[in-house]
C-alpha cells in the first residue's frame, strides 16, 4: 500500500484517466465533499489531521483525483457532522472504485444464475485469498505500481461476495491439479489458498473438481472456460481456445464452450475425490 509523504495512511487510488464513467462520478463526489467542508468552515488541512491523513490527499479526493476507500467516507462524515449523508455517497463511490473491466465482469457475475469455470495454470480469481491475489499482481510484468497491485487485489476479493449471493448461483470449478501445486506467495499463503478452497468447497452451491496430472489429453487442453448463464435463458462464454479468445453469446458457439465443459467435469476428479486430493496437498506443506 503506498503511503502520503507526511506519513499517513493511504485513501485510495488514483483515477484512471480513460474510465469516462469513472472521472465523472469521482468529480461529483469531490465537489460535494468540498461543499460539506466549507460549509462547516474547515480547512483542507485540519480535515486531514482530524481523520488522519494529509492534506494534499483530501484536496486530491476533492479534486476527483483519489478514489477514496469506503473508510475515508465513513471518518470525514464523522469529522463534518454529516449524519450519514457523505456515508451514503458508498453506493456511487462503489460504481468505480475499481478498474473498468473488472466491473464491468463484477456485474455479469453479480447477474448469473450458474458460474462455471475450467482453470488451467492457476487458481481463479473468485477462489482466491487476498494474499494469493497480491502475490500474483506482483509478479506480474512490466511490474504493477504498488497502489495498482493494492487497487487490482480488493477488486478481486471484492467480486467473491458472489458466494454469500441470495438467491445463490450454481457455482461449478475445475481445477488443473498443477494450478494447486505452485506455492505461490510462499508456504503459508499457499496453505491459506488451499484451506480457502476446502472452506469454499463445502457450499451447497459449488462445485470445486480437480482435473489431475495423469488424465493424458481433454477438450480443455487449448485454454480456460468460463461461462455465466442468466435467468432470462441468455449466457456468455469465453476460452483462451476457441473463437479468437472473444466473449460469444452466440447459442451455437456456447453449445460448443458447454459441450467442452461436460467432458472436462466427466473427466475430472468427483468433488469428493476433490476433497481429498487437495486436504493430501495441505498435509503435505
Amino acid at each position: 500500500m503506498s503511503v502520503e509523504s507526511d506519513g499517513t495512511e493511504d485513501a485510495g487510488w488514483d483515477v484512471d484517466p480513460d474510465d469516462e464513467q469513472g472521472v465523472a462520478v469521482l468529480a461529483a463526489l469531490g465537489r460535494q465533499l468540498k461543499v460539506w467542508r466549507e460549509e462547516r468552515g474547515v480547512r483542507a488541512a485540519d480535515l486531514g489531521t482530524q481523520i488522519g491523513y494529509g492534506e494534499d490527499l483530501v484536496r486530491k479526493v476533492e479534486a476527483g483525483k483519489r478514489i477514496p476507500r469506503p473508510e475515508y467516507l465513513d471518518k470525514v462524515d464523522e469529522a463534518l457532522r454529516a449524519g450519514g449523508k457523505i456515508v451514503a455517497m458508498k453506493m456511487d463511490m462503489e460504481q468505480v472504485r475499481y478498474p473498468k473491466k473488472v466491473r464491468d465482469l463484477a456485474k455479469l457475475e453479480r447477474q448469473a444464475v450458474e458460474i462455471s469455470v475450467y482453470s488451467t495454470h492457476a487458481v481463479h480469481g473468485l477462489l482466491q485469498t487476498a494474499e494469493h491475489a497480491r502475490a500474483l499482481f506482483e509478479m506480474r510484468q512490466p511490474a504493477y505500481s504498488q497502489d495498482e497491485v493494492e487497487r487490482y487485489t480488493a477488486a478481486r476479493v471484492a467480486r467473491q461476495s458472489v458466494f454469500s449471493r441470495t438467491p445463490a448461483p450454481a457455482i461449478s470449478f475445475v481445477h488443473e491439479a498443477s494450478a494447486l501445486c505452485r506455492p505461490i506467495g510462499g508456504t503459508m499463503v499457499w496453505r491459506n489458498q488451499l484451506e480457502r478452497l476446502l472452506e469454499l468447497g463445502q457450499l451447497r452451491h459449488v462445485s470445486l473438481q480437480v482435473m489431475p496430472n495423469s488424465r493424458e489429453a481433454h477438450p480443455g487442453m487449448d485454454g480456460g472456460i468460463e461461462i455465466l448463464k442468466f435467468g432470462d435463458g441468455t449466457a456468455v462464454g469465453r476460452s483462451e481456445g476457441a473463437f479468437n479468445g472473444r466473449p460469444v453469446s452466440d447459442p451455437k458457439q456456447l453449445r460448443i464452450l458447454d459441450l467442452r465443459y461436460g467432458i472436462i467435469r466427466a473427466e475430472a476428479l468427483t468433488p469428493r475425490e476433490s476433497r481429498a486430493f487437495i486436504e493430501e496437498l495441505l498435509g503435505e506443506t
